[in-house]
């Protein structure tokens, strides 16, 4: 039996687009998924939308992601995090708890994506009260930015966003025939191979599988990007993606812009919904 899925990238801070479609979501109580994934903050952005919290993924990145504990440079110069994904999860649950007895209770599974420091391959986790916080901080795990690897399963991970960015075609693998797919770059943006990666060699030099999959990386994230333009005949895919003047980055702290691309997202949900987009306030 077919089904329907609703697939998030991430970005980090980029994921303030997928707030704004997934709170847009919510205002339409709009829920006809039988199963997410989502990757780094695309997972975070989904455990609030199938929660029912609205407003709490726009507040998180435009509160807490903004404050020094979250990025900072010195303290990654100085050989720390500059991105400290533990603090990030742990604190905002702590200061706006997640709605989560509802969505245990809800009939829509969440699966999360990590990539293996073994052999750099994505792992698809489906989260469960057990599992909740180790696959959510491995998930957001930037190499390097967060200089540890957070384990599941005793078993070393870092970023989903490494191994499968985009999992449309894990989706559409599990048997999804109508995919819903939240971008956090324009479409027709395609990836490059990243000139950095070559040299960061030596410092993996003892994790092959990872090198391997950072050198896979472009490669992986463009094909699916090909297999969104170009799904098979028995597949729909919706793509909600920000347009190409989106003027957020991955570690935009500035509120003014932030607030755009929340509302950018707002407003392109409400097109793929067949409804008129409401301005932005505030």
């Amino acid at each position: 039996m077919s089904s329907r899925a609703l697939v998030v990238e991430g970005g980090a801070m980029r994921g303030i687009f997928a707030a704004g479609v997934l709170d847009a979501f919510l205002e339409k109580d709009y829920r006809e998924f039988d199963f997410a994934v989502g990757v780094s903050a695309g997972s975070t952005n989904l455990i609030g939308y199938l929660a029912g919290d609205h407003g709490r993924s726009r507040h998180i990145i435009t509160d807490h992601a903004c404050r020094a504990e979250f990025i900072n440079w010195q303290r990654f110069m100085s050989g720390g995090h500059l991105c400290d994904v533990h603090w990030l999860w742990h604190q905002s649950l702590q200061d706006v708890p997640l709605s989560l007895g509802r969505h245990w209770k809800s009939q829509t599974p969440l699966w999360v994506v990590t990539t293996s420091v073994e052999d750099g391959a994505p792992r698809y986790h489906q989260a469960t009260p057990d599992n909740l916080n180790e696959i959510m901080t491995a998930s957001c795990s930037i190499p390097f930015a967060y200089r540890q690897f957070p384990t599941v399963n005793g078993h070393p991970m870092t970023d989903g966003g490494l191994g499968d960015s985009i999992p449309v075609r894990w989706a559409y693998e599990q048997g999804a025939r109508d995919i819903t797919v939240v971008l956090s770059r324009h479409q027709g943006y395609r990836k490059k191979p990243s000139a950095l990666t070559p040299l960061l060699k030596p410092w993996v030099k003892d994790m092959p599988g990872l090198y391997a999959g950072m050198l896979k990386r472009s490669q992986a994230y463009n094909d699916a990007l090909e297999f969104i333009d170009n799904p098979p005949a028995d597949c729909r895919i919706t793509v909600i993606a920000p347009d190409r003047g989106f003027p957020v980055n991955r570690l935009t702290t500035n509120g003014q812009k932030l607030e755009q691309g929340y509302w950018q997202g707002h407003q392109a949900a409400s097109v793929a919904l067949g409804e008129q987009p409401l301005e932005a306030v505030g």
